[in-house]
């Protein structure tokens, strides 16, 4: 059965969006000389990149809900996670060619979508949902091994120390922010009669539109932005 789809939903993930093109613009002019910080001990963009990735995976966790509370959509469900792997594929190619020490071989769409795959494990579930959401957000916090230091195995997580990578999202603490997520979703629209604000179109709010639009092609609009901002200033300051 086709899922409702929810423009305040749409708009959040506009907001999230537009947060993530302001880092990686940051980013790219730190790249061209224009910007002098460490995105990896600056705590303020170290915090605001904890942010935007909580905030995404996040709405992952409820679209998913609202994706399956009626029956999976097979079709639609294995078109996106096809083409959630081939941008990651992507990510990771374009990655190399331009960071080759430092590539991205599970950044935020590899997560992404390894977690729309496990998340189906976890449609039915509720309270649970929280409770071992939180749990693997606290087993982040406090246990860690060498073990998971090997690239063949820090994509699960509870590494002793980051790898050495442009872009890495980690199934452990950040499944677990999906599955809150999933929580969440439940929680506002299992009884399909969400809160009023929830159903706010936003029609005549022009800002609004923008960021629904933008939240409908997410995907889109982030393996487009980099190569558009990278191209745009280097035509500029080449």
């Amino acid at each position: 059965m086709p899922s409702m789809r929810y423009p305040v939903i749409d708009m959040l993930r506009g907001i999230a969006i537009l947060m993530m093109f302001v880092f990686h613009f940051s980013f790219d002019l730190k790249y061209f000389g224009m910007l002098d910080v460490d995105f990896t001990t600056h705590p303020f963009w170290l915090n605001f990149r904890r942010l935007i990735v909580s905030f995404f995976l996040l709405l992952v966790g409820i679209s998913l809900y609202l994706a399956t509370r009626n029956g999976l959509n097979a079709r639609r469900y294995l078109k996106r996670l096809g083409l959630l792997i081939t941008y990651a594929g992507l990510v990771t190619i374009g990655s190399y060619l331009m960071f080759p020490n430092s590539f991205i071989y599970f950044g935020i769409l590899h997560f992404i979508a390894v977690a729309s795959v496990l998340g189906l494990l976890f449609t039915r579930f509720y309270t649970l949902n929280l409770v071992l959401g939180t749990g693997l957000i606290l087993l982040d916090i406090f246990y860690s091994d060498v073990m998971f230091n090997s690239m063949a195995l820090n994509w699960i997580g509870l590494m002793t120390h980051l790898p050495f990578t442009e872009d890495y999202v980690p199934l452990i603490p950040w499944f677990g922010v999906v599955l809150i997520g999933m929580f969440t979703g439940r929680m506002l629209f299992g009884d399909n009669q969400p809160p009023a604000w929830m159903s706010w179109q936003g029609k005549q709010n022009q800002v609004a539109k923008l960021l629904a639009f933008a939240g409908r092609h997410s995907l889109n609009i982030y393996i487009l932005h980099q190569p558009v901002l990278i191209g745009v200033l280097w035509i500029i300051l080449g």
